[in-house]
């Protein structure tokens, strides 16, 4: 297999994106969904005691012991700035902190998914394409409209048909970035950073909503010989 073309070096940031073999569903159910966040925000750190699998079957005293080592224990293979999990496919867009994290960290979340989906699925094999692409963040600039981006996918392909949905779209660290949930999966300072409150950053979302809702119906024209 060719080596990767973009070098996933330590302290930059990268958007990250796979999707299902040949484009097949991924995440089906609610369920499926949240377990999907729940390994992914679990596979985040370095030298963790059990496999994914194996720790939602501890005892809860243990599991509650391992959550709580988390909270203090920032001993991470990335940070997760924003992410989008949608039917087919999904988007990360996270900083490497450790040498080869992204790769472990997208290997791992990949892994722990798959046995569990194939298991429910009684079904074998890979789950999503083979190496995932990675687009290396070289500007300011870039970072807010790549996350704006990740951010709007569920509105620009018709997951939800409302832009006000967006607002809760469960899959999505958008309501993170809003303060509507509880959740605190994401190091949302890079980007708050550029604007002057939450507020701005969501008018900010909302203004392209439907200039890369109408890009994404007319991109296999551009892509016409």
């Amino acid at each position: 297999m060719a080596g990767r073309k973009v070098i996933l070096a330590t302290g930059e940031i990268y958007h990250i994106l796979n999707r299902g073999v040949a484009s097949q569903p991924v995440f089906v159910f609610e369920r499926d969904y949240q377990r999907a966040c729940n390994t992914f925000f679990y596979y985040q750190r370095k030298n963790l005691p059990l496999r994914y699998s194996h720790f939602i079957v501890q005892p809860e005293k243990r599991r509650r012991e391992i959550l709580k080592k988390f909270l203090v224990d920032k001993n991470l293979l990335i940070e997760i700035i924003a992410f989008c999990l949608m039917p087919n496919h999904f988007h990360f867009l996270l900083k490497q902190t450790a040498e080869g994290g992204i790769s472990k960290f997208i290997s791992n979340f990949a892994n722990s998914y798959t046995r569990y989906f194939n298991t429910k699925k009684e079904r074998s094999g890979p789950l999503f394409q083979g190496r995932f692409k990675a687009i290396r963040i070289e500007t300011d600039e870039q970072l807010t409209h790549v996350c704006r981006y990740i951010h709007l996918n569920p509105y620009t392909s018709y997951v939800i048909k409302d832009l006000k949905d967006l607002e809760s779209y469960p899959y999505s660290s958008f309501p993170e970035y809003l303060g509507k949930t509880k959740t605190n999966f994401c190091y949302k300072e890079d980007i708050l950073f550029h604007f002057k409150d939450r507020q701005e950053y969501k008018k900010f979302v909302f203004d392209q909503a439907d200039y890369q809702r109408e890009l994404n119906n007319i991109k296999h024209l551009m892509l016409e010989t």
